[in-house]
């Protein structure tokens, strides 16, 4: 097992579930997740952050995908404990195994920093959603302050082989627009607890453009 196989396999989910299960972003995912309802889809559901957050009396059934197929049977054991009929794979964004229109929400937390082609995984949930059906987010990115920004352009290109290819000056709410949603955001800010380059968040409901 070379070095970089061996970060990625042990070193690596240890760091991303450090920043993903604080005490801060948590406080957000309840902003979020709660609003999930119907049949829901949730991108990245490996680490299971959201579990606790969802209104299981609101979902009658849940799928999901993550890259990571050694995370995926907790994943399945906590739908099991909800009571729900899930349909949790192996998968990447940009090939989500599910029909068009086949759920009335998608749930995406801090994912789209790190996967190949963002405006392709968007395209991805956007055909999967219903008519009238939402996309619940909930991410970091491109901070809107010249200071903070160029900082992410210096940081960005080890932070990312350092943070399973988590980009910094990816932007949210603009790169989901440009995907044929509206958006209605809940919320913007930056995390006091992180420097700024790396604590840029937003967060809100998106819905098809146009239907």
């Amino acid at each position: 097992m070379g070095l970089g196989t061996w970060y990625d396999r042990v070193i690596l989910p240890k760091v991303i579930s450090l920043g993903c299960s604080s005490e801060d972003v948590d406080e957000l995912r309840r902003e979020v997740v709660p609003l999930a309802k119907g049949a829901v889809f949730e991108l990245g559901c490996g680490g299971g952050f959201n579990q606790q957050h969802y209104d299981a009396a609101a979902v009658t059934s849940f799928a999901g995908i993550d890259p990571n197929a050694s995370l995926l049977e907790a994943v399945r054991a906590r739908a099991r404990e909800k009571g729900w009929e899930a349909d949790i794979r192996e998968g990447v964004g940009e090939a989500i195994p599910f029909g068009d229109g086949a759920f009335d929400t998608v749930v995406c937390t801090y994912t789209l920093c790190s996967v190949d082609d963002p405006a392709k995984v968007l395209s991805e949930m956007r055909r999967v959603l219903k008519p009238g059906g939402r996309l619940l987010f909930l991410e970091h990115g491109k901070a809107p302050d010249p200071g903070p920004a160029k900082w992410q352009r210096r940081i960005e290109p080890v932070w990312k082989h350092m943070v399973g290819n988590c980009h910094l000056t990816r932007e949210v709410g603009g790169t989901i627009r440009k995907a044929g949603f509206e958006i209605e955001p809940i919320g913007q800010t930056y995390f006091d607890k992180a420097p700024k380059w790396a604590g840029w968040m937003e967060w809100g409901v998106a819905r098809r453009a146009g239907v």
